[in-house]
C-alpha cells in the first residue's frame, strides 16, 4: 500500500487501456478523430475524486480504447478534508425534496452495504455501526429512514439516558473511515494504471492546453477558485479525536430550535481506533486552524451528553472546510475558451456528507462522461 504523507510520492505511471486497434467487432467504442488517448484529468483526490476516477475506469476501459485517466490535486490523503471526516453514513435529516440526492445517497449505501460480505471490507475501511439520534422535539422522520437497516423511534426508557433530549431515533448505519478508505481508493487506482500528479491546478484551460479531452472537477471548496459560484461557501467544522474503547454507539444531537444548523450541537461518533467528537458548522468561515474556544465548547457539551468522555485521552484537534451548497452541483458544461472548446463535468458541493453520498455522485458523473463518449464517437470509424 502506498503511504501518502505531506511530500507527494508519485507511485509508477501507466496508461488505462483497452487495446488500441481500430477493428472491434465486439462492439467496442473507436474514438473517431483521435490518434491520441481519450484523456480524463481529474481535479481533485478526496472521495469524491478518486471515487469518479474509479467508476469511470469500470464503467469504460473495456469499451473506450484507449483511455487515459489523471488525478491532479495539491493535497492527497491523509490531508484532505475527507480524512477528518468521522464517516459515518448520514446524510442531513432532511433532503428537502431533492430526491435526486436522497438517490445518490441510497445508492452509496447499498454499494458499501454489498462490499460487507467481502472480505475487502475491512481493508476498505467498511463496518456497521448503531447510534442515536436524539431531538429537543418531535421532528418528522428523516429522508433516510428506509435506507438504513433497523430504523424506529426511541422508546421513553432510551430516551432517560439523554437528560433535555425528548424525541429521537435508532438505527444501524455504515462506517466508511477516510483514513483508510482514500488509501484503498488510490492503490485501486494505481493498480489499473491511473497516474497521479501532485500538483495545483489554476484553471481548466491549464489541463485542456495539456491534452485533457474531459476535466471532471471534485476540487471541494477550491472550486470557486476554478469558477466563481456563489452559492459555494465553506462550512467551517472542528471536531476533537480521543481514546475512549469502552464507547460503542454513535450519538448524534439536533436542535432546531436554534438556527436548524447541521453538526453545531454535539455529537459522539466511534470509529475502528478512536472516537470523534464534535462539533461545529460555521458557514463562511474560512479559517482551517484549531481553535480554543471552539475546543472548550465542543468538549463541554460532548461532556454534558456522555460524562464518561472526561476520563477519555484527548489524541488530537482537527478543522476542515466542509463545501458547503444549497445543493451538490453535478452536471455537465461546455467551455469556450479562445479557440479551445473544454469539456468539464462539475462534481462537488457536497457538504458535510461526501462520503454518505460519493458513489451514486461518481456513477452519474461516469453517466454524464459518457454522453461526452457517445458525441466524440459520432463521425467516421474504421469499417468492420
Amino acid at each position: 500500500m502506498y503511504i501518502w504523507h505531506g511530500a507527494f510520492q508519485s507511485p509508477p505511471t501507466g496508461h488505462v487501456t483497452a487495446g488500441a486497434e481500430n477493428r472491434r467487432p465486439d462492439g467496442t467504442v473507436h474514438l473517431a478523430g483521435q490518434s491520441a488517448d481519450m484523456r480524463v484529468a481529474v481535479i481533485g483526490a478526496g472521495v469524491i475524486g478518486l471515487s469518479t476516477a474509479q467508476c469511470i475506469y469500470e464503467q469504460f476501459h473495456s469499451t473506450v480504447s484507449p483511455l487515459t485517466i489523471e488525478v491532479y490535486a495539491d493535497n492527497f490523503t491523509p490531508l484532505t478534508t475527507s480524512d477528518g471526516a468521522a464517516g459515518l453514513w448520514q446524510p442531513y435529516l432532511y433532503d428537502k425534496g431533492n430526491v435526486q440526492e436522497t438517490k445518490w445517497n441510497k445508492e452509496t449505501f447499498d454499494y458499501l452495504l454489498s462490499i460487507l460480505k467481502s472480505p475487502e471490507s475491512v481493508k476498505m475501511g467498511i463496518f456497521l455501526q448503531s447510534g442515536y439520534n436524539i431531538c429537543t422535539k418531535p421532528l418528522p422522520d428523516p429522508s433516510f429512514k428506509d435506507i438504513v437497516l433497523g430504523f424506529r423511534c426511541l422508546t421513553d426508557r432510551e430516551l432517560q439516558m439523554f437528560p433535555g433530549y425528548s424525541y429521537g431515533w435508532f438505527n444501524t448505519a455504515i462506517m466508511l473511515e477516510g483514513k483508510t478508505y482514500l488509501p484503498w481508493l488510490m492503490d485501486w487506482l494505481h493498480e489499473k494504471g491511473v497516474k497521479f500528479h501532485h500538483r495545483k491546478i489554476e484553471s481548466f484551460k491549464e489541463l485542456a492546453d495539456g491534452g485533457a479531452d474531459v476535466i471532471i472537477n471534485c476540487t471541494g471548496m477550491r472550486s470557486g477558485e476554478l469558477q466563481p459560484d456563489p452559492e459555494l461557501k465553506p462550512g467551517r467544522g472542528q471536531i476533537v479525536k480521543v481514546d475512549a474503547p469502552w464507547l460503542k454507539h454513535w450519538m448524534i444531537a439536533h436542535d432546531y430550535k436554534s438556527d436548524g444548523s447541521p453538526y453545531n450541537k454535539p455529537y459522539i461518533i466511534p470509529g475502528s481506533h478512536l472516537v470523534t467528537v464534535g462539533g461545529t458548522f460555521q458557514v463562511g468561515n474560512w479559517s482551517e486552524k484549531n481553535s480554543s474556544i471552539d475546543h472548550k465548547n465542543i468538549w463541554n457539551n460532548a461532556c454534558k451528553l456522555e460524562p464518561s468522555l472526561k476520563h477519555a485521552r484527548i489524541v488530537e484537534d482537527w478543522t476542515g472546510l466542509r463545501p458547503a451548497r444549497s445543493k451538490v452541483r453535478l452536471e455537465r458544461e461546455t467551455i469556450q475558451s479562445g479557440s479551445t472548446t473544454i469539456e468539464v463535468i462539475h462534481n462537488y458541493g457536497h457538504g458535510g456528507f461526501g462520503l454518505t453520498i460519493h458513489r451514486g455522485c461518481a456513477k452519474e458523473a461516469a453517466r454524464l462522461f459518457g454522453q461526452i463518449v457517445e458525441q466524440k464517437g459520432k463521425g467516421p470509424r474504421a469499417r468492420l
